[in-house]
């Protein structure tokens, strides 16, 4: 055969790009899958750690603009608004804050029973109360000092007068001093100054509705090591019962009077020197009430 004869053979060579049976198409649909995914737990963070105001502002964000409201005077889409009212050239729509309140657990009728509900509100009536008193107290106390100051027949007995609250009530102390004592030496009369401040103290206490506790008190005698005589006891009572008939003689009802008592020198105001004269003095006292608690009826 010559070689002209022979056959001619034509080979063709197909090329597939990517070198793969699918060429590089998956990966692009890969990528464009872990995007996604990528962008929905970002969007899942995002709903977990905004709170409901923030919400509200990533809804009304992608609402549509025909929906929503504003206060501009052109309107439509590009009419524009202002960002709000609280600022020197505001003229648009007004900012909404909004403080939502804790919701309550669902369990919280349960955990509260009848019994803390009820001593909740049987404290709070008695720290209500007490805070009241107290004020009441400190009101009466001031005007007291105010009436020392401004009147002239009182303002040289003001440092006779001791003004304090106690754990029993506000206590209004009428105490002796050299050379000027409430009572007569050994009796029990109060003299002129001791009757004045009586009835300045009965004004104060008329405008509170307390009872009232009247005390007596003696002093011990100089050199004596007893703290207390055979006649004191009888004495520092007589001095207690003659100065609540000058509070009564003031106006004081005495139905108010809860004690009258006499302590001798058993109670010194000074107790390093019982003998001092102001441990000899007159203690009025406005109690402090019990508050009127409602009866438990469930029992």
């Amino acid at each position: 055969m010559s070689v002209s004869d022979r056959p001619i053979l034509i080979k063709k060579i197909k090329k597939v790009s990517g070198g793969g049976h699918h060429g590089g198409a998956w990966k692009v649909a890969y990528a464009d899958f872990v995007t996604a995914m990528m962008a929905f737990f970002l969007l899942m963070w995002l709903i977990n750690t905004t709170d409901p105001e923030q919400k509200r502002g990533i809804a009304e964000y992608f609402a549509p603009a025909s929906v929503s409201e504003t206060t501009s005077g052109s309107g439509g889409i590009l009419g524009g608004t202002s960002l709000g009212e609280d600022g020197p050239k505001s003229s648009g729509s007004m900012s909404v804050i909004e403080q939502l309140a804790p919701e309550a657990p669902p369990d919280a009728s349960e955990q509260a029973g009848p019994s803390n509900l009820a001593s909740a509100t049987e404290a709070a009536l008695r720290a209500e109360i007490e805070r009241r008193e107290a004020a009441d107290f400190a009101s009466a106390a001031e005007s007291l000092r105010q009436a020392m100051q401004s009147m002239p027949e009182l303002a040289e007995l003001s440092k006779q007068l001791i003004i304090d609250q106690t754990p029993e009530g506000l206590r209004i102390q009428l105490i002796d001093q050299e050379g000027r004592s409430m009572f007569e030496n050994a009796s029990a009369r109060p003299n002129a100054r001791a009757q004045v401040l009586l009835r300045a103290v009965a004004r104060v206490i008329n405008q509170l509705p307390n009872r009232i506790s009247v005390t007596g008190h003696t002093s011990a005698q100089a050199g004596s090591n007893r703290a207390s005589g055979p006649n004191d006891w009888s004495l520092s009572s007589d001095r207690a019962n003659a100065s609540r008939l000058i509070l009564q003689g003031a106006g004081v009802d005495p139905d108010r009077v809860y004690q009258v008592s006499g302590k001798a020198g058993s109670d010194p105001l000074y107790p390093d020197d019982p003998s001092l004269a102001g441990n000899r003095r007159i203690a009025i006292v406005l109690l402090r009430e019990a508050p009127v608690l409602p009866t438990d009826t469930s029992l």
